[in-house]
């Protein structure tokens, strides 16, 4: 295998990625690497030959690594990365940070970004998706983002020039976000508590939150603007579309979607990437020929398979 650079983080070989997923599926990837800060990821992406790929990775909540693995170096970020400090009305974060700890850290502090609660994941992966809840997205709120490059070069990037559009943004190829800078609106903390526990209750009333899922499994399928906000006009539910192709419990191996809500892709228990992919695409199929409407996929899927 390809010497790769010092580090003063953590590097290991061929780690399983099905321990890091939510869905708990997915074969090994040729590295992991756990960098102990921007610097240290900042030296080993410059040194690390140009044709060994990388794959920045959060929490895994919203991803099916495939059952052959992946032929690349995982970057995951831990606690170096994880900070969240508030002044004024302004909220930095560190890319590990949990959406849900930067929205309860903010509110402490009378600053509102609750639609960050009930997002699962972490701050890098919500500014690479433009990720958003309850009407609000990443692109209301964020100002800039602090990147590593693939050159190792590290950077500040203003949310302007990231793109952001329905889950998703325009990041450089190859870069790891290791901050990011939000503003919010003043409020009373009491008040935007009282919001998030509302928004907890709802979703735990509507969404399998007990159940291996990734978050939803399709965008909703329409008319959405360049800042992500759904156009109302045009603007259809994927959830409603499969239902109305039969495919609400629909299951394949031990992948089933959701009975309690058909836009969740879950893993009953022994599930392979294969069974939740192939059911995800058996969907796909389903509602294109019900309803002519062709459903994209929200979680990302990586890697060979098996």
């Amino acid at each position: 295998m390809t010497q790769l650079p010092d580090v003063r983080g953590t590097l290991i070989p061929n780690k399983p990625l099905s321990d890091l997923t939510w869905l708990r599926v997915g074969g090994p990837a040729d590295w992991l690497f756990q960098p102990a800060d921007a610097e240290d990821l900042s030296s080993f992406l410059r040194d690390l030959p140009v044709d060994i790929a990388v794959f920045p990775m959060g929490v895994g909540s919203n991803l099916i690594v495939r059952d052959g693995g992946l032929r690349a170096v995982v970057i995951r970020m831990g606690r170096g990365f994880n900070g969240i400090s508030v002044e004024g009305t302004r909220v930095t974060a560190g890319a590990a940070a949990l959406d849900a700890h930067v929205a309860r850290k903010a509110a402490d502090a009378g600053v509102d970004l609750t639609f960050l609660r009930t997002i699962p994941g972490a701050i890098g992966g919500a500014v690479c998706m433009n990720a958003g809840c309850y009407g609000s997205y990443v692109a209301d709120h964020l100002i800039s983002v602090r990147v590593v490059l693939r050159t190792g070069d590290i950077v500040t990037l203003d949310a302007a020039e990231l793109h952001l559009a329905y889950r998703s943004s325009a990041l450089p190829e190859g870069a790891v976000v290791v901050e990011a800078l939000f503003e919010g609106i003043l409020d009373d903390p009491e008040t935007l508590h009282a919001r998030m526990a509302a928004q907890l209750k709802k979703r735990d009333e509507t969404q399998p939150t007990k159940d291996r899922t990734a978050g939803s499994t399709f965008r909703n399928p329409a008319g959405f603007s360049s800042t992500g906000k759904a156009d109302d006009v045009h603007d259809f539910k994927a959830w409603k579309v499969i239902d109305d192709a039969g495919m609400r419990g629909a299951t394949r191996g031990g992948a089933q979607m959701s009975p309690m809500h058909s836009n969740f892709l879950v893993n009953t228990g022994g599930a392979t990437a294969a069974d939740l992919e192939g059911l995800g695409e058996e969907v796909r199929k389903k509602v294109f020929l019900h309803s002519g409407i062709e459903l994209q996929w929200e979680i990302k899927r990586v890697g060979d398979p098996a």
